[in-house]
């Protein structure tokens, strides 16, 4: 894990202002904007905690879901070589490129989530 924290499934950024000397953040993969900071790790870690419990609270008072919902389609830009390199695997296992795609992006995770389950 790079540079996040996570907590109840929420994930936040983390970076550190020089200028500031503040560490601060945002949770992603939601539809709002909500930020945290602290000056120092302790801080941050107990700032991104309540903003997440906050943001439950207050999701759960307005009946809304407090995560980001996915259409499951998005757009990929991985170059001219890289989308023929792909096309000619998957038409080689008798798949679309969309299956492809998916098998990888699904072993990816499954590799991810196996590293840091260990953890």
């Amino acid at each position: 894990m790079k540079d996040v924290m996570t907590y109840k499934n929420f994930i936040g950024s983390v970076h550190f202002s020089t200028e500031d000397e503040v560490f601060y953040g945002k949770i992603t993969g939601i539809n709002d904007l909500i930020s945290f900071e602290g000056s120092s790790v302790k801080e941050l870690k107990t700032s991104f905690i309540e903003a997440v419990e906050d943001y439950i609270y207050l999701c759960e008072k307005m009946g809304k879901n407090p995560f980001k919902s996915y259409k499951g389609s998005l757009n990929v830009r991985i170059g001219s070589e890289l989308h023929k390199k792909a096309a000619k695997n998957a038409a080689i296992q008798g798949i679309t490129l969309n299956q492809y795609i998916q098998k990888a992006i699904t072993r990816e995770i499954k590799e991810e989530e196996k590293k840091y389950s260990s953890n």
